[in-house]
């Protein structure tokens, strides 16, 4: 916590004259000429006595003569003694042409301008007084606002912000935009000069806690809308933070001979310029928070409490790196439990805002998880309006994560839909509507209360089966589907005793009564719709959505009933109805859904089987021979075929590939004709890409379902070898059609080539099954290449990239979706024959390196990939690594030559790839010797691998890799760093030890990383220089905290090592064994991962000055809650109080008032106003009793 400088109580005039600018307006001044005031040169700060208050440049106070101005006042349009209070009011003159007309008459004299300006906010607050110059001059802060108390006229208990009549409800606003268009016309300079935003600040803090109604809402608001301006300020000048340091580096990283020294000097003023500024808004909002809002925020008065919220959710959403923590969240999460509905109103309002920008999800998961319960209870909130807006944010909530809400929250929203009052059932029908699957949902949620309703199957038959009576309307198509949903839903939900996905905790087990009402549900499902299904079917057999849904029926029947109940004609009825819909349909969907049907119904335990399984060898026998004799004329030599012979054999081969899905096909032997047609394809190239696709998915078919005969009988050899001959030559098909032209059928080739090599690699064995030792496969080098070919080309690409529509315009966003989807299920496939060693572990390096580039598509699979990877063998995922990283370097070179500007973001993006990678070792340094080692080994023996032509005195050609393995250093053992140095030397010559030019910096940058002892061993790539000893900011020091102990003992304990020095150099052969191969880990949370190492950050912005410590602090990782922290980001080290990735101490903070510093990240507050006024308003007086017992955090 920093310490808050002084605001003092009375309204100072300086000592100084009145400082005269050179511009007629407030612009930035970078070259700073105009010197700001305030910083020791023209202005000093302190009290004055009252002799010395108002004396300025004209003397003795009095007013100026300016061209704008007489009598202390403007003159404009014409308008003598306008005050600023009337020109506001009015609403006529462009608001900033009012402010500019202000800005010139403070240039002129400050003290008089400064004087209307008190005088605008008394008269805001509807008092009649006035403050005149003599009290300005001699009476203390508390003084004037008394005496302006005592001049109140509070008989008519109205004021400007609460006077009905157009003219004053315009005046809010006007009010509110005079006061940000202030704050934007000054924050180039005149609000650092310590003086005029001094004296706003604490007349607006006065008049805050003053017992008068008028000034205390009026001041509020003017305070909280400064704050809010203030707030653009602060975010405007970390963004011109971050364009200097950025010009600052690119500068810096340039060649010697490139570099303007003069632009450096001038990048680093404005830079230090800049940093000035932002603290001084630190603490003016500082100022502002600590003395108005935390105490204004439960003021007895609603509108004050409301206007409160209102701005600080404008805070949150405009910076939310610096305000969107649980330090900020909480008092919206406390005042949401305020008595008056508008306050919870704009607590809602403001949530609303956060919620939709799915970005801020991450940081709003602490605060979901406390105040959840309260958002769902605010649904049945007495005010509707509330109600609504509660229900909305609930529907926000839900689209950031289908998680968060559970169950018995969205029921409690569900009924709503039937609420009296329209907006709150337009609201819950919305929210509705976003979740998946919902009739499954609304089935569940009503199941408890509406149990007899629901299974009123016979009336819903009865809907869709009788015609409708005189007078009744029938129902429409889309009831209809809606209708069959529902019915198969609650059908579901009888037979299987338990929630749709996401709603249960796992299967439980049944009591007595619940299984018994479940055998009388599946009875009465079973007698019903045995009978009613194949006229069901019947009516619907065209339509392919209904007719989906309602073959799904017979998995829930009792099948035992089709015999004791003498129902066989039924079902033979409903075979035939099946067989029909096999014939008129080709979709997907229905044929799976009939497969499906099949396999539920050929059960060897009841007496239908014999039945059910004629039926359905009849049906196949068909198939099959319909299948090759449409082939057998389709093959035909000489003839092209037609395209109706083509749709002939893709329906037939769709209805054989939907039932080998399911059902043992074997006997019929389709392996034969499917590889005739893939082979065919194959030689003339023009086979059509759906009868490609489905005939290459029932050929796998085929082949699983052999080896799950063999593996689940005893097998003769023959058996084997035939599969496996069968195997090796589909496998080389799906090669081969790797290259077709068509992307659809090389993802289909390639999904089933990842499948196929994963089924019959070494795992095959597993469990006892030596027997399966000659089916195993492993890929040669050529099909490996190609199925990492296949993804460099058709997963790693851009979006815009990807497929288009047919008509060429860009799909919409459902399909670029979709598309994604797509890509990481092949990318997943494809490390999944990495992980488990399917397929060479130097193979990921071209997914590795991809890491950075594609992290938001695929960083996940990516990471997880290289986790599991480094459990399986270290040393060689630090070789797939570091040759990821050598693979970039050479296509750099290969772009760009070997002359190449390290400044350059392509160098750039490859040295963060590395760091990244680095921090991926995490903190437990002994675990990862050996491969940190072996990465440096090979790291330098790239470096120095190509000698310069040129000779020895020039620099070997990929000597700037050097750069690259720099970032690695930080990973190694201190005895192990002197190891790696006495490699280094084996590669340099005495020459090379001597040369200090630019080219020779990468390898000055790796040697200097070996010899230090700190921590933070990477080093500056241009200069050399360690970069934290040349940023650190000569600020006054600080308070050392908790967390900066923290940070102390971390640094510390990565280098004190009390190993010996002689460590020999580790050879792979003598300390290095792989491990064999492991079972894959599950994964963990991020909450049971090790803690990341601590180190300020390079650049110049987030470089702190931190005490030396000589002696090795103990570790206390629980001060940190590294859940909160982003996986693979190094944490910066800030000081700012109370942030979600602060102290665990903060997290478990009860209701109280204290409150935090505003440390706009990554600076640190150089100074802060002390004065806080008492707070005389009980909380209790405006909080409903629940909420003083709310913990948050």
């Amino acid at each position: 916590m920093i310490a808050a400088p002084e605001i003092p109580t009375d309204f100072n005039l300086l000592q100084e004259s009145e400082t005269h600018f050179s511009s007629d307006t407030d612009f930035e001044d970078i070259e700073g000429k105009n010197q700001k005031q305030g910083k020791g040169k023209t202005c000093k700060k302190g009290k004055k006595g009252p002799g010395e208050k108002g004396k300025s440049g004209n003397g003795g106070g009095k007013p100026p003569s300016g061209p704008n101005r007489m009598n202390g006042h403007h003159q404009q349009n014409g308008v003598e003694n306008m005050m600023l209070f009337e020109v506001v009011k009015m609403g006529k003159s462009a608001m900033q042409s009012v402010v500019d007309d202000w800005i010139e008459s403070y240039k002129h004299d400050r003290d008089i301008a400064l004087l209307d300006l008190i005088n605008f906010f008394i008269q805001c607050s509807g008092c009649k007084g006035v403050v005149t110059a003599e009290m300005f001059r001699h009476m203390q802060n508390s003084e004037i606002i008394r005496k302006m108390t005592e001049e109140f006229d509070e008989d008519s208990g109205d004021y400007p912000l609460t006077m009905a009549g157009p003219q004053w409800k315009k005046f809010k606003s006007s009010f509110c935009e005079f006061i940000g268009v202030l704050v934007r016309q000054c924050q180039y300079s005149i609000i650092y000069d310590e003086y005029m935003m001094d004296t706003v600040i604490s007349l607006l803090t006065g008049l805050s806690d003053s017992q008068v109604r008028a000034f205390r809402h009026t001041s509020t608001l003017a305070a909280m809308k400064l704050m809010t301006a203030l707030v653009n300020v602060a975010l405007n000048l970390s963004i011109n933070m971050d364009n200097t340091q950025r010009q600052y580096e690119a500068e810096r990283n340039k060649m010697i001979g490139k570099r303007a020294n003069e632009r450096l000097e001038l990048l680093l003023q404005k830079r230090k310029e800049l940093q000035e500024n932002q603290d001084e808004i630190e603490n003016m909002m500082n100022a502002i928070f600590k003395g108005v809002f935390v105490h204004r925020y439960r003021d007895a008065i609603a509108e004050i409490r409301a206007i409160c919220i209102e701005e600080i959710g404008i805070w949150m959403k405009m910076y939310s790196d610096a305000f969107l923590n649980d330090s900020y969240l909480k008092y919206v999460g406390w005042t949401m439990h305020d008595k008056q509905g508008e306050v919870r109103l704009k607590c809602l309002t403001a949530l609303q805002g956060l919620y939709y920008n799915k970005e801020l999800n991450s940081k709003l998961e602490l605060f979901t998880s406390r105040f959840k319960d309260r958002i769902v209870s605010m649904t049945l909130d007495k005010e509707y309006d509330v109600a609504v807006q509660a229900i909305k944010l609930l529907t926000l909530v839900l689209q950031s994560s289908e998680e968060v809400l559970t169950a018995e929250d969205c029921e409690n929203v569900y009924h709503l839909v039937y609420s009296a009052h329209r907006p709150v059932a337009v609201a819950a029908g919305e929210f509705l509507y976003k979740l998946h699957e919902h009739a499954a949902y609304l089935v569940d949620s009503m199941w408890d209360c509406a149990t007899e309703l629901l299974k009123d199957w016979e009336c819903m038959n009865s809907l869709l089966l009788e015609e409708p009576l005189s007078g009744e309307e029938a129902l429409t198509d889309r009831q209809e589907s809606a209708l069959i949903e529902i019915m198969l839903c609650t059908i579901r939900q009888a037979a299987e005793c338990h929630p749709p996905v996401g709603r249960g905790t796992g299967k439980r087990v049944l009591t007595a009564k619940e299984k018994k009402t479940q055998l009388d549900d599946r009875t009465k499902i079973t007698e019903l719709f045995a009978v009613a299904l194949p006229q069901l079917l019947a009516k619907y057999s065209v339509d392919a959505e209904k007719v989906t849904n309602l073959l799904q029926l017979p998995q829930y029947f009792d099948l035992e009933i089709y015999t004791t109940g003498r129902l066989e004609k039924h079902l033979d009825a409903l075979l035939r109805q099946i067989r029909n819909i096999v014939e008129k349909h080709t979709d997907t969907d229905v044929l799976e859904a009939c497969s499906k049907t099949y396999h539920a119904l050929c059960n060897e335990e009841f007496t239908i089987f014999n039945r059910v399984d004629i039926s359905r060898s009849q049906l196949i026998d068909e198939l099959a021979d319909k299948f090759n004799r449409l082939l057998e004329d389709f093959l035909q030599e000489g003839e092209e075929p037609d395209e109706d012979d083509a749709y002939q054999v893709l329906s037939t081969l769709k209805r054989i590939t939907a039932f080998h899905n399911a059902h043992d096909l074997s006997k019929w032997d389709l392996f034969a004709c499917n590889y005739k047609l893939l082979k065919t394809g194959i030689e003339n190239g023009d086979m059509p890409e759906q009868i490609v696709i489905h005939a290459l998915q029932c050929t796998h078919y085929v082949i699983l379902w052999q080896l799950a005969k063999i593996t689940e009988s005893s097998s003769t050899k023959e058996d084997l070898l035939r599969l496996k001959k069968q195997m090796r030559v589909f496998c080389q098909i799906c090669q081969h059609y790797l290259t077709n032209v068509n992307t659809t059928v090389k993802e289909q080739a390639f999904t089933i080539l990842c499948d196929i090599l994963m089924i019959f690699s070494h795992q095959i064995m597993s469990g006892g099954r030596d027997m399966l030792e000659p089916l195993v496969y492993t890929p040669d080098s050529s099909l490996q290449s190609e199925l990492l070919s296949f993804i460099l080309d058709h997963v790693f690409i851009e979006q815009d990239d990807d497929n288009n529509s047919a008509d060429g315009q860009q799909e919409d966003e459902a399909s670029k979706i979709e598309a994604l989807h797509k890509r990481r299920n092949l990318l997943a496939a494809f490390c999944k024959l990495i992980v488990y060693t399917v397929v060479e572990m130097n193979t990921a390096a071209d997914i590795f390196k991809q890491y950075m580039k594609y992290y938001n598509d695929y960083g996940d699979i990516i990471k997880e990939t290289m986790s599991k990877t480094r459990q399986i063998d270290k040393i060689q995922c630090a070789k797939t690594l570091i040759l990821s990283l050598q693979q970039l370097f050479n296509e750099m070179i290969q772009e760009n030559g070997y002359n190449f500007d390290r400044s350059s973001s392509t160098f750039s993006g490859i040295k963060e790839l590395a760091r990244r990678f680095a921090l991926t070792f995490g903190l437990d340094q002994l675990k990862t010797r050996e491969a940190i080692a072996m990465l440096h080994k090979d790291g330098i023996e790239f470096a120095f691998k190509e000698p310069n032509p040129q000779g020895e005195s020039h620099p070997p050609l990929n000597l700037a890799f050097l750069d690259i393995l720099s970032e690695f250093s930080s990973k190694l053992l201190r005895q192990d760093k002197r190891t790696v140095y006495v490699y280094l030397e084996k590669f340099m010559t005495f020459q090379m030890s001597l040369r200090r030019e630019d080219v020779w910096l990468p390898l000055m940058s790796y040697r200097n990383s070996l010899l230090a002892g700190g921590d933070d061993d990477t080093m500056s790539v241009i200069s050399g220089i360690s970069s934290r000893g040349s940023t650190v900011r000569s600020k006054k020091s600080k308070p050392s905290t908790g967390k900066r102990k923290v940070v102390e003992g971390m640094q510390l304990s990565l280098t004190e090592e009390s190993s010996s020095s002689d460590s020999m150099w580790l050879s792979r052969e003598q300390t290095l064994h792989t491990p064999v191969m492991m079972q894959t880990p599950q994964l963990t949370s991020t909450i049971m991962r090790e803690p990341k190492r601590l180190r300020p950050e390079d650049s110049f912005m987030s470089v702190y000055p931190m005490q030396t410590e000589h002696h090795q602090t103990p570790l206390d990782y629980n001060r940190r809650g590294t859940s909160l922290m982003e996986d693979d980001e190094e944490p910066i080290v800030e000081d700012v109080m109370m942030s979600s990735e602060g102290r665990i101490e903060d997290l478990n903070e009860g209701m109280d008032f204290d409150t935090m510093d505003i440390d706009l990240p990554p600076s640190k507050n150089r100074r802060e106003r002390t004065e806080l006024k008492p707070d005389f308003f009980d909380p209790a007086s405006i909080m409903d009793e629940s909420v003083l017992g709310v913990s948050m955090f």
